[in-house]
C-alpha cells in the first residue's frame, strides 16, 4: 500500500516538529528548505568561529520539547545537552538590578529589597497564576478549525480566566505596586511582539511558566535543537532537502495537490505543511485570485509585531556578566510607545544582551566570547531607511552597552561582526515587513480568529509557527505542529 506524502515547506522549528511527528506516524515525508542550513529563524550563524542562534536564545517550558521527543519514541536528553540558568536572567534598571530565579524565597527577598512592601504579592501572583494556567494552556493545545471549538468543556471552564478586556500591565498592579517590578512580570511580552500595555492579560502565564519552570540554554546553542530534530527526522524515514526553495504552492480547485520548487520541479503531495512565515507565503506562494481573507491587499491591513535590529559580536575576551541580561530603557513606557503606537527609534531604547559564552565554551574559539546583542524596534511599517541608519544605529547601541553595562571596552575586542536590520529580516529569511514576531497576538488575531492549523482558505494545507495558532515562541510553535499532524492524521488516516 502507497504511503500518504507529506510535503514540509521549511525547515524551522514548526516544519521539523511536524515533520518528525509524521514521519514517525508512517507517512512518506519531505523537507524543503530554500537555505544550506537547517532552522529558519532558529538556525545559527558561523563568523570566523564564533557561533550564534540567528533567533530564539531562550528555552522555556522544556517539558513541551521533552514531549515531542517522547511522542516518536526518542528522549531530548539523549539528543541534546540543557543547562538550567539560575538566575535565569539579569533586569537592569535605573538604579537597581534584579535577578529573577526559581527559587521563590530567593525572589521574595529580592523584591522585599528592592521593592519593600511588595513581595507578598509574589505569593499571590504564583497562587492564582497556577489557576489560569492550568485551566488556559490546554486550550492552547486544540485546533480551531471551526467555531464549534468554543464549545469544548475545556475552553467553556477557561472563560473565567481569560480577561477578554485586560491587559497586561494593568493586570500585575493588582499584585505588585512598583512599575518596574510588574514590567519584570511583563517584559516577556516581547517574545510575543507586543507592548505590555496592550497584550491581553492572559499571557501573564508567559511569566508564570519561567518562575514554575525555569529557562534552559543549549550546549552550543539552541540551533542545536533543529539538528537534533533533523536526525530524528532521517532516522524516521524523512527526505530533507537543503537548497531547495518552494516557489509556489499548487492549488486545484481549491485544493492543495503539492508543491514548486524553485528549479521548475513539480512535487506532488497529498498534504503539504507550510513553516514559511505566514504573510510572506501568502504574498509570494500562492498564485493571484486564490486568496480572498489572506489576500495581498488584506495581508497589509492585518497587525503585527514589532521588529528587531540585531548585532552578532565575535569578541577576543570573556565578559564576567549574565548570561541572559536586559537593561531597560529610563523610560520603559515612551520606549514600547514609540515602537508600538509612534513607529519610531527611541533615542533611549531598551536592550538586551546575551553573553552565553560565560556558559558554554562551544560558542566560540578559546578565550573568545559570541555576544548576541536584540534591539526591538519598529517592523517595516514605519519606512525607516536601514540601509542609511544601520551604521549609526549599530554605533548608538554600542555606547549603550559601553554606559549601561561592565562592557565598558566592548569596542576594543570586536573580531568579528554582524547585523541584521528588519529590512534583512524580510530579505535574507522572508519575513513579512520584519516582523519577527509575526502577526501580533491581539484578540482579534487569536484562536479561531488567526489562520487556522488546517488553512481555512485552502484544502489540504496544514500551517505550523508563529503565524497560525496557538502563536509565535518556540514552545508553542512545537504545539502547532502537534496540532497540526494530527490534523493531517484525522485528515488522511
Amino acid at each position: 500500500m502507497d504511503r500518504k506524502k507529506i510535503a514540509v515547506v521549511g525547515a524551522g522549528p514548526g516544519g521539523l516538529t511536524a515533520a518528525m511527528i509524521l514521519s514517525h506516524q508512517g507517512y512518506d515525508v519531505t523537507v524543503f528548505e530554500k537555505k544550506d542550513v537547517l532552522g529558519g529563524r532558529n538556525s545559527e550563524i558561523d563568523i570566523s568561529g564564533f557561533r550564534f542562534d540567528v533567533g530564539p536564545t531562550f528555552l522555556m517550558m522544556k517539558f513541551i520539547l521533552d514531549e515531542v521527543f517522547d511522542q516518536v519514541g526518542e528522549k531530548s536528553d539523549n539528543h541534546i545537552k540543557f543547562t538550567k540558568l539560575e538566575p535565569m536572567y539579569e533586569l537592569m534598571f535605573r538604579d537597581k538590578i534584579l535577578s529573577p530565579t526559581t527559587d521563590h524565597q530567593n525572589m521574595k527577598r529580592q523584591i522585599k529589597e528592592f521593592f519593600p512592601g511588595d513581595e507578598d504579592g509574589f505569593d499571590r501572583f504564583l497562587e492564582k497564576e497556577k489557576k489560569r494556567y492550568e485551566k488556559m494552556y490546554p486550550c492552547l493545545q486544540k485546533d480551531y478549525s471551526s467555531l464549534s471549538a468554543y464549545a469544548r468543556p475545556i475552553f467553556i471552564r477557561a472563560l473565567p480566566y481569560l480577561g477578554l478586556t485586560k491587559k497586561l500591565f494593568p493586570h500585575l498592579k493588582t499584585y505588585f505596586k512598583n512599575d518596574d517590578l510588574c514590567l519584570s512580570f511583563t517584559f516577556q511580552s516581547k517574545y510575543l511582539g507586543m507592548s505590555a500595555w496592550d497584550c491581553p492579560k492572559a499571557f501573564v502565564m508567559l511569566s508564570y511558566v519561567e518562575h514554575i519552570w525555569g529557562v534552559y540554554h543549549v550546549e552550543g546553542g539552541l540551533s542545536r535543537i533543529s539538528d537534533a530534530m533533523a536526525k530524528v527526522c532521517r532516522k524516521k524515514g524523512a527526505n530533507i532537502m537543503l537548497n531547495n526553495a518552494v516557489k509556489r504552492l499548487l492549488v486545484k480547485d481549491g485544493a492543495c495537490r503539492g508543491v514548486e520548487l524553485e528549479n521548475g520541479r513539480e512535487f506532488k503531495a497529498d498534504a503539504v505543511v507550510l513553516n514559511a512565515d505566514f504573510a510572506h507565503a501568502m504574498s509570494n506562494m500562492v498564485d493571484d485570485g486564490v486568496l480572498k481573507k489572506y489576500s495581498k491587499e488584506k495581508l497589509l491591513g492585518r497587525d503585527y509585531s514589532c521588529s528587531t535590529f540585531m548585532l552578532y559580536l565575535g569578541l577576543d575576551k570573556i565578559y564576567d556578566s549574565p548570561h541572559h541580561r536586559i537593561v531597560f530603557s529610563k523610560d520603559y513606557k515612551m520606549n514600547v510607545d514609540e515602537i508600538f503606537k509612534k513607529n519610531t527609534l527611541s533615542e533611549d531604547p531598551s536592550f538586551y544582551v546575551r553573553n552565553a559564552s560565560k556558559t558554554d565554551p562551544k560558542l566560540a574559539p578559546k578565550g573568545k566570547s559570541a555576544v548576541y546583542v536584540l534591539v526591538p524596534v519598529p517592523n517595516l511599517k514605519a519606512r525607516i531607511d536601514w540601509e542609511k541608519i544601520k551604521s549609526s544605529y549599530r554605533d548608538k547601541i554600542i555606547g549603550l552597552i559601553k554606559e549601561r553595562t561592565e562592557m565598558a571596552d566592548i569596542e576594543e575586542h570586536i573580531e568579528a561582526e554582524k547585523i541584521i536590520t528588519p529590512m534583512d529580516w524580510e530579505k535574507e529569511y522572508n519575513v513579512f515587513l520584519g516582523a519577527t514576531f509575526n502577526l501580533s497576538h491581539k484578540l482579534s488575531q487569536m484562536l479561531y480568529l488567526r489562520p487556522r492549523n488546517r488553512f481555512e482558505e485552502i484544502r489540504n494545507v496544514y500551517l505550523v509557527g508563529g503565524g497560525t495558532h496557538p502563536g509565535s515562541g518556540l514552545p508553542t510553535i512545537y504545539e502547532s505542529a502537534r496540532i497540526s499532524a494530527g490534523l493531517i492524521k484525522e485528515d488522511l488516516g
